[in-house]
């Protein structure tokens, strides 16, 4: 399994694009790494890049940008609206795939290191990378930014982790650290005043506001001041002007999306700003965003419109968009601001990306491949979808109000159906390719027979696997299908029995794949338990749409 971390370097450059494609140029240099986004900001005259890949490339990559910023970026002539303490202000390590927060932390202490000695820049470490509590919050080591920082770095308490106690006019210093995934998100107001977007801010921000009785702050028996706590947790926020948009703003980083999902954020400051007198009338997202949080939001939105959340994740990531009005200051492009997206091969959805006409000439075609797997998987999804659309259009439906709950998980269940068949319409490709790539591999010596040969077992064992899993999925689809012959829109019954029909050629179409695939397998025992299985979710299939038909055949009654 691949490890993958995120690394989202904050360049103290936001004008000239020269130097900021000279640096991202350092990053696309490494092998095993994938510039994901590079978001230039004006006003703040600051950069935020993201790079994913595997650890010791992402390094490599982070430790080159830096060397590169430092070179570029003279900070003693640096202005902007964002706190900032050097050429590269902060640089996190986040945990993306199969690595823990304790790996990426070593890592995060590699670089740190690497940048302090060989570089001689001051670097301090924060959040889980820093085993001091009262130093690793970025914001407080950050304090007094870069012009108080001559000073304070002398103090024996601000010590940097790595790197000379002797601050460098020219390139600052630096923070890295490994933290968890954090959403940078600001809110669009209706104002200018950074006053009233500051009180805001404080209202949600979880460190909140200083309480204060008769002008003074009010303090604690220990003669600390002491805070009124806004109303989310996880959120750090302050308010600034923007003079690029010619608007104030809610500047946020939301830093466990867990704890304070996206939409919660959004909502909340609605709320907050509507107490005082001002409206929202956009946001906008800086860097990248993962899918799920685009697809809870959009969920959030319909449910408080009462609507079915069994859309199309396209139809959610849409309705998220324009609900917190994400593409207020400028476009919004999914393929460009959502992780998962820009991860994604394209060549490992070819088939479910083609239009209808595509797909059919490529299955005409004389290539052995798409064939009747990758059919069967499709033919499933057809069939769960035309139930999906049942149960959307149930939901819909006048007088029904009262149902449109039941009715949107049924169209939920349906689209998490549709969305695993739609992946194996290309994986049954893949697994053919992967045969005949392993059945090409040299057999010259019985070293590379043996390793030919087993290449081919993986390969078919691969191709057995996935037909199976369209058995298994198309026949559990059928719940969904049977609930909307019993429960939907009558006028919609007859594409229920449609979805049976082409459920059960979906179960029996698969099967086929797997008992043919299965003959070229060595291993009989896996053989015979997955064919006996396979059986068994076929006789189950033909008695369940017998069952349905019975159903649509009644209710249309002609």
């Amino acid at each position: 399994m691949q490890q993958l971390i995120e690394c989202v370097p904050n360049f103290s450059e936001g004008n000239d694009l020269n130097i900021i494609k000279q640096i991202t140029d350092e990053i696309e240099t490494v092998d095993g790494v994938r510039l994901l986004n590079v978001d230039a900001g004006k006003a703040t005259n600051r950069t935020v890049v993201t790079f994913v890949g595997e650890p010791k490339a992402v390094v490599q990559a982070a430790f080159k940008a830096i060397k590169k910023a430092g070179e570029l970026i003279d900070m003693s002539k640096h202005k902007g609206e964002h706190p900032r303490m050097g050429a590269t202000d902060v640089c996190p390590l986040i945990p993306v795939a199969n690595i823990t927060m304790e790996e990426t932390v070593a890592y995060a202490h590699e670089l740190a290191k690497m940048i302090g000695e060989d570089l001689l820049i001051p670097v301090y470490l924060y959040e889980h990378a820093q085993k001091d509590k009262l130093r690793n919050n970025l914001s407080i080591i950050r304090a007094g930014e870069y012009e108080g920082f001559f000073k304070k770095i002398k103090l024996a308490e601000w010590k940097p982790d790595f790197g000379p106690q002797e601050f460098d006019a020219k390139r600052g210093a630096t923070v890295i650290g490994a933290r968890d995934f954090l959403i940078a998100y600001n809110v669009n107001l209706n104002t200018t005043s950074i006053r009233r977007a500051n009180a805001i801010a404080f209202d949600v921000r979880e460190a909140g506001r200083t309480k204060k009785e008769n002008g003074k702050n009010v303090l604690d028996e220990n003669g600390k001041p002491v805070t009124i706590p806004g109303s989310l947790k996880s959120v750090k926020a302050i308010g600034w002007f923007i003079e690029e948009y010619g608007i104030a703003q809610i500047s946020m980083n939301l830093t466990n999306i867990g704890v304070t999902p996206l939409h919660i954020a959004f909502d909340e400051v609605c709320k907050k700003a509507d107490a005082r007198g001002i409206r929202v009338t956009g946001s906008e997202l800086v860097g990248l965003v993962p899918l799920q949080s685009m697809i809870s939001a959009g969920k959030y939105f319909l449910e408080k419109q009462q609507r079915s959340t069994g859309v199309s994740e396209k139809e959610l990531i849409r309705i998220a968009i324009k609900s917190m009005g994400l593409d207020e200051l400028a476009p919004f492009k999914p393929e460009d601001r959502i992780i998962e997206y820009l991860l994604k091969d394209k060549m490992d959805s070819k088939l479910i990306n083609s239009t209808l006409s595509d797909f059919a000439d490529e299955t005409a075609s004389e290539s052995a491949a798409p064939g009747g797997g990758s059919i069967a998987a499709y033919v499933g999804a057809l069939g769960v979808s035309l139930a999906t659309m049942v149960a959307n259009l149930s939901s819909h439906k006048p007088g029904w109000d009262e149902r449109w709950s039941a009715f949107s998980d049924w169209a939920d269940k349906g689209q998490e159906y549709k969305n695993e068949l739609l992946k194996l319409v290309d994986a049954d490709t893949r697994a053919f390719n992967q045969i005949m790539r392993a059945m090409s591999l040299s057999k010259s010596t019985d070293e590379e027979k043996q390793v030919r040969k087993q290449a081919i077992q993986e390969a078919t064992k691969f191709a057995i696997e996935v037909p199976f899993k369209v058995m298994q999925l198309a026949y559990k689809s059928m719940e969904v299908i049977k609930a909307m012959a019993e429960t939907g829109n009558p006028n919609s019954v007859s594409d229920a029995g449609v979805g049976a029909l082409c459920a059960r050629s979906a179960v029996m179409g698969a099967f086929m794949n797997v008992r043919i695939n299965a003959a070229d397998y060595d291993d009989k025992n896996f053989v015979d338990d997955i064919v006996a299985k396979g059986k068994e979710i076929e006789d189950k299939t033909i008695l369940t749409e017998a069952e349905i038909l019975k159903i649509v055949n009644e209710k249309i009654g002609i």
